[in-house]
């Protein structure tokens, strides 16, 4: 593995150092139009070091016209202060579409060809006011709303209040429009999740029929004005915009407003028969090239039921509507968020013609490391766990890039170096351009992550966390593929609730383990609590008197002290004798459990049993391509890791080149040692929820297989 190793260091891309200068600040107040991409880019400084010099400023969202900030400097910067003037344009951009910049397109060329004028496409783009147009820069190009003199604007679209548990799909297929049409119309709403809040406005176009103009006289209605009654109220109850109801009876101004007694005239109510949501119902979109035959098959429903439910059918499918379910057919679906998935092999579903663009940032040290000297450099990748890290995940993401190589996908790949210093992460960020990137895999450490989620969020480029389960900030754009502790410690002692039946539950945690030692006693109420002596030791005789003779012991184990995992653990075992029946637990695995101090012949007596984000592998396809391609030598467990994480990533660019819509309709991956099932926390970013439950049995590692024990049950 040495040889390979340092073959490894030798081929990794790295960057030279530059040096540091002193660092000054200076104050800015934020102008009309400016961002915090725009802003830093302007004082040549990373946004996430705005933002740490700025803690009341959370997110980029958060910087507004009139705020001050505080600009952190190099002392040899130089800062333009030239003040630019931003023209108010009366027409805002209804939404956006992405460029790449081809070899010889000019700004010309663009402005003709998306019939918009040179200031709109810098003003969205505001790093073409400095730089030349270049050949793979990704430009966002404006969308404005084409106008027709001869139309009354106001009565094309109408204000809709979200309802408590409608959600995109439902309001969509209410008003016969896809979803994306939904996403144009309203810009504002985040694009890389699904949620709607109760009372959240929308602009939808008026139903056909709606326009005051279209309004035949049959469908209206006279009203008699009750006692404080207000035009708002009258439009939530009729369904229409106050402003329609004013132009529907211009009497209403004239009055100076509307007044008790008034008789006017309305569209009649609508039927509240069909109110759509998620407690009556479950959506599906339509894709392309998709026929009722096959609808009704992946659906499970008859062709009578689905017309009967969606009426517009009679008038053809069309990709795009979305389509109310029963509720009770989401038994028998893969359901999210109210919308149901179509199962996709990813590994059959890849578009040759996608071309990633993958970046990686991992700490190889070579600032630390002297290839001129071979006995020291292997010393030190022996002992440093980051370099062992970084070097086995690397040779697993190479064996993926092999993979989707041979799966017809070209990828191009720049690595990085970050020398494990949050200072080589700003140099690399200020330097290179990483416009067009599809993804970034790293950095490891906290810090280095959050300054590369801050400056890939202006990109709307995703970074995946290979090792970290969370951040202090807050990253839309972040993909922690390691649970969080709370995952893990759910998925354990739900697991235990099912097999329990009425075991004896002891608790042993020292005290930093309390967030534990309470969702354990909250799971298992009767439980006892072991006495720890100076939060080190076990209190051997009042913790054995705890244990049953009639009953099988389930003993909690809650520390990250290796010694008091040996000496628990030998304690444990010899009680575990013909009389009395143990079994060891825990919910927070940690290095402590694989210590050498730990005898694994114990831990195998007392079938310990603990939630995991990874499972041990045997002799599968990939151990022989590793072993096959490295000279015999087994892939470590950072090596499995790399090429899990690399190839989810991989065929999920293959299959979608954008991670966050692929995201939407993927759902649970599962590869060598690792599986990948992401949920969307609002703006905290993406969340793994995908772990396993593994046990100690005759010296080796198992996993639980939880579909076995449901039958056993």
């Amino acid at each position: 593995m040495k040889k390979i190793i340092l073959r490894l260091v030798l081929a990794v891309l790295f960057l030279a150092a530059i040096p540091v200068s002193a660092q000054n600040y200076t104050t800015h107040a934020v102008k009309e139009g400016e961002t915090l991409q725009s802003i830093s880019q302007k004082y040549r400084v990373t946004p996430y070091s705005i933002l740490q010099a700025n803690k009341e400023i959370k997110s980029a969202a958060d910087v507004k016209v009139n705020t001050i900030l505080v600009i952190p400097i190099n002392g040899n910067a130089t800062i333009e202060k030239k003040e630019e003037k931003v023209e108010q344009e009366e027409i805002k951009p209804i939404g956006f579409t992405r460029h790449r910049v081809r070899k010889k397109e000019t700004l010309f060329g663009l402005t003709q060809k998306y019939k918009i004028t040179e200031e709109q496409l810098k003003r969205y783009n505001r790093e073409l006011y400095s730089e030349s147009l270049k050949k793979g820069m990704v430009l966002q190009i404006p969308k404005f709303p084409e106008v027709d003199p001869n139309e009354d604007k106001e009565l094309d679209f109408e204000t809709y209040v979200v309802q408590p548990k409608e959600t995109r799909w439902s309001i969509a297929h209410k008003y016969g429009i896809t979803v994306d049409s939904l996403l144009l119309l309203n810009p504002e709403l985040v694009k890389n999740t699904d949620y709607l809040a109760a009372g959240q406005e929308l602009k939808l176009p008026r139903p056909k029929g709606d326009s005051l103009k279209e309004q035949k006289v049959e469908l209206f209605t006279s009203y008699t004005v009750p006692s404080k009654m207000t035009l708002y109220s009258l439009g939530r109850e009729y369904g229409i915009p106050s402003d329609s109801i004013v132009k529907l009876n211009p009497e209403i101004m004239k009055e100076g407003g509307l007044k008790e007694g008034m008789v006017i005239r309305l569209p009649k109510k609508r039927s509240d028969a069909g109110v759509v949501n998620t407690e009556n119902f479950i959506f599906y979109e339509v894709k392309p090239k998709q026929n009722i035959f096959r609808i009704t098959q992946n659906l499970k429903i008859s062709r009578e039921e689905l017309f009967r439910l969606n009426p517009d059918l009679e008038n053809g499918l069309k990709a795009g509507m979305v389509l109310k379910l029963p509720k009770e057919k989401a038994a028998g679906l893969e359901v999210k968020n109210a919308l149901v998935l179509d199962k996709v092999n990813l590994v059959d579903s890849i578009d040759v013609a996608n071309r990633p663009k993958l970046v990686f940032m991992l700490p190889f040290r070579l600032d630390k490391v002297n290839l001129n000297d071979r006995e020291k450099a292997e010393g030190l990748i022996r002992t440093r766990r980051d370099l062992n890290l970084s070097l086995g995940f690397y040779t697993g993401a190479l064996m993926a890039l092999d993979s989707i190589k041979k799966l017809g996908v070209s990828v191009d790949v720049k690595t990085y170096d970050t020398e494990l210093s949050q200072a080589k992460v700003k140099e690399i960020l200020f330097r290179d351009n990483l416009a067009g990137v599809s993804a970034i895999i790293g950095p490891v450490v906290s810090g280095a992550l959050d300054e590369v989620a801050v400056h890939a969020a202006t990109k709307n480029i995703p970074v995946i966390a290979p090792i970290t389960s969370d951040s202090q900030l807050s990253h839309g754009n972040v993909f922690f593929s390691v649970p969080r502790d709370a995952v893990l410690r759910d998925k354990m002692l739900s697991y235990m609730k099912k097999i329990y039946k009425n075991e004896n539950v002891i608790i042993i945690a020292d005290s930093t383990h309390q967030v534990a030692h309470d969702s354990i006693l909250g799971k298992f109420p009767a439980a006892q609590i072991a006495k720890i002596i100076d939060n080190r030791s076990l209190h051997l005789d009042e913790f054995l008197i705890k244990l049953s003779e009639d009953r099988e012991n389930w003993v909690f184990l809650e520390t990250d002290q290796p010694n008091m995992v040996s000496s628990v653990t030998s304690i444990l075992n010899s009680a575990n004798t013909g009389d009395i029946k143990v079994r060891m637990f825990t919910t927070s695995y940690n290095g402590a459990f694989e210590d050498e101090a730990v005898s694994k012949t114990h831990l195998s007596n007392l079938k310990f049993t603990y939630p995991s984000f990874y499972r041990e592998v045997g002799e599968d396809t990939f151990t022989k391509a590793y072993e096959k391609r490295f000279n015999g030598n087994r892939p470590d467990r950072y090596a499995i890791r790399g090429f899990d994480v690399t190839f989810d990533v991989l065929l999920k660019l293959a299959h979608k080149n954008n991670l966050f819509e692929t995201s939407k309709i993927i759902g649970l991956t599962e590869y060598t040692g690792n599986s990948f099932d992401y949920f969307n926390d609002w703006t905290s970013g993406y969340f793994n929820k995908a772990c396993y439950i593994m046990e100690y049995e005759d010296l080796q590692i198992k996993e639980v297989k939880l579909d076995d024990l449901k039958s056993n049950l």
